[in-house]
């Protein structure tokens, strides 16, 4: 921001030299007056270059504002799939605790129940399948995080080596 605040500086700055200029060429002579002119030319075509700068540096600034905007959007999807994802594991966790207390509460009175087995065997392995799917989530943000950092490292390696 600070280039953009020195390039308007700059503008402003040349068109008030344009302007005094102007006032002094009234008060002068004929060749002053080309002097003048030339200087008025020089003048706007620093300020055409200037503008030009300025607008490249606006286009540079939009492109990585969308770039980040991007990539925030990705990584807040990442975050929603990942707490989705532990959410979903909690609850199976739950039903893991509830059905291994319904056969621990069988296998004290006696009666051993297939059913409840089965059943805490099938918690267990979607425990596990959930476990599974939240620490792949949590790998994926955590990639998505680091990649750009070792991208921008890679190739600020690759720009001193050249």
């Amino acid at each position: 921001m600070n280039s953009i605040e020195d390039l308007q500086a700059r503008i402003i700055a040349a068109m008030d030299r344009v302007g005094a200029g102007v006032d002094a060429l009234s008060a002068h002579d004929v060749g002053t007056t080309e002097a003048l002119t030339a200087a008025l030319e020089e003048e706007r075509t620093v300020t055409a270059q200037l503008e030009e700068r300025l607008k490249t540096l606006k286009d540079k600034q939009a492109k990585e504002l969308e770039g980040m905007a991007a990539q925030l959007q990705d990584m807040r999807a990442k975050v929603d799939s990942l707490d989705l994802e532990q959410q979903r594991l909690r609850q199976i966790t739950t039903q893991l605790r509830d059905a291994n207390a319904a056969l621990r509460e069988a296998n004290e009175a006696g009666v051993g129940e297939p059913h409840l087995i089965n059943k805490s065997m099938m918690a267990e392995l979607e425990a596990l399948r959930a476990s599974r799917a939240a620490e792949i989530a949590e790998a994926s943000a955590i990639l998505s995080a680091l990649t750009p950092i070792l991208t921008g490292t890679s190739e600020e390696g690759a720009a001193q080596d050249a």
